[in-house]
Parts: C-alpha cells; structure tokens; sequence
C-alpha cells in the first residue's frame, strides 16, 4: 500500500494528524507525557510504519524550538552517560523494523505502547528518593529507547524514567531532553529515507501541511507550562493512550 493509497483525504485522518502534531508541539514545548498519543493518531492516521517516517520532520521542528528555548537548562553529563547506549538502540532497532510486515509493525508499536505505559505507571507508583548511578541502568533504559524510537518514536516513556531517576527539576529536564532528542532524530533521519524509505517527497509535502498545527502546539504549550495540573493530566494522558492502542490493535 502505497502512501497516496493511505492518505486520500480524509477529514478524520487529517483531523487525527493535525491533532497529534498540535500535541506534539505542545510536549516539544515542555508538556511532557504525549508522545504515546501523538505516535497512535498518527499510526491511526497514517498507518503504523509510514508514519514513523512521516514524524520525523516535525519532530526536527520542535526539536529546534526546544533547544532554542531551554537551551540554558540543558545538563550535558546526562546526554553524555546515556545518548551512546540510545544510538546502540537505535541501530539495532533499523535492522529489527526493516522487513517486518505492516500488520507485524503494528503489533510491534503497539506492545511498545502498552510497555511504556506500563514503565510510566510503575515509576509514577515509585517513591524511592535514590539515585541510580551503575552503568546497569542507563544501558538497558538507553538501548531499549534507542530500539522505541527507531520503530516507533517511543522512546519517551524511557527516557523519562532516566530523567527522572536523576531527580533534574522541570526546566533542566525539558532543556536536556530537548538536546538528547534532536541528536537522535538527526541520527534516525537517513535511515529513514534511505533504509526504509519512509521519507519521501510526498511525507514531506504533507509536513508542510501540518507545520501551522505543530507552531500552534509549541505556543500553547508555552503558555500552559507552569499552570498544568500534573496529576489530572497524567491520568487523562495514560487512558487515552490506551484507548488508543487498542484501537489501532483492532483497526
């Protein structure tokens, strides 16, 4: 199935991707917590593997907002312990998402959901004030999100924990969040065009369409920052992401 054949269109696959790029705008800006939503829309929009390739780009876009903006924050002895063992994971993710089937992607992507939620509620449950500074630790969390990115851009879930198991207040983890994922994006973004040819001439026309939804989303995201109530919007975040999956499982 060819992308044109995917992406006749369609207002509810066009309102599915100007949402999820509105709300990935949004995390790009600091509101953490959405990329599991963003990536199931746009699968639901899209279909799973093409749009792992057609993200990219927007992600770049916010990436470059985000490293402008809270550039001052960034904490680069943490991009430095766990962005090696996040490229490692990536690799190994480009040979593991090369030739599997688009049904076989999609179950991929949607076991990663429900893991990453899964990580999310676990370490949101967890209380332990300690900080874990073993090798042990940021290896597997690294590789596992260098694997999560690579087929699904999911390395989120992941790298939050990291995050916040080195307790980085808001803006430090924002600030070297925002570094560690333009880093891996550019990394991904070849092989994206040329392995898997996910990119084309035509992801980016649609890109283009999308970039007023992905401005829209960084400004608002701006705004809401410091007045968001964490709790509430964890809550909403984790049940409609698993709606989600289930309904990109059974589409």
């Amino acid at each position: 199935m060819t992308l044109s054949t995917t992406l006749e269109p369609s207002l509810i696959a066009w309102t599915l991707a100007f949402s999820a790029t509105f709300l990935m705008g949004t995390s790009k800006a600091g509101l953490k917590g959405l990329a599991t939503f963003n990536v199931t829309l746009l699968a639901l929009a899209f279909g799973a593997r093409m749009s792992t390739g057609l993200i990219i780009p927007l992600l770049i876009v916010g990436d470059i907002f985000a490293v402008i903006y809270y550039n001052r924050h960034t904490q680069w002895k943490y991009i430095v312990k766990f962005l090696p063992w996040m490229l490692s994971g990536i690799l190994i993710g480009v040979v593991l998402g090369k030739d599997l089937p688009e049904q076989e992607f999609k179950l991929g992507m949607v076991i990663v959901i429900f893991i990453s939620l899964g990580l999310l509620i676990w370490w949101d449950k967890r209380k332990s004030s300690q900080i874990p500074t073993h090798w042990l630790f940021a290896g597997p969390i690294g590789i596992m999100a260098g694997i999560c990115t690579m087929i699904g851009n999911l390395a989120g879930a992941f790298t939050n924990i990291f995050f916040l198991a080195m307790r980085l207040p808001k803006n430090e983890f924002v600030g070297t969040a925002a570094w560690l994922f333009f880093i891996t994006n550019l990394f991904k973004l070849p092989f994206h065009i040329f392995v898997w040819k996910t990119i084309t001439w035509e992801t980016l026309l649609i890109n283009i369409k999308l970039l007023p939804a992905i401005a829209l989303g960084l400004i608002t995201g701006v705004l809401v920052v410091k007045r968001i109530n964490d709790k509430n919007y964890k809550r909403f975040i984790l049940i409609v992401t698993g709606i989600g999956a289930v309904v990109m499982l059974i589409r």
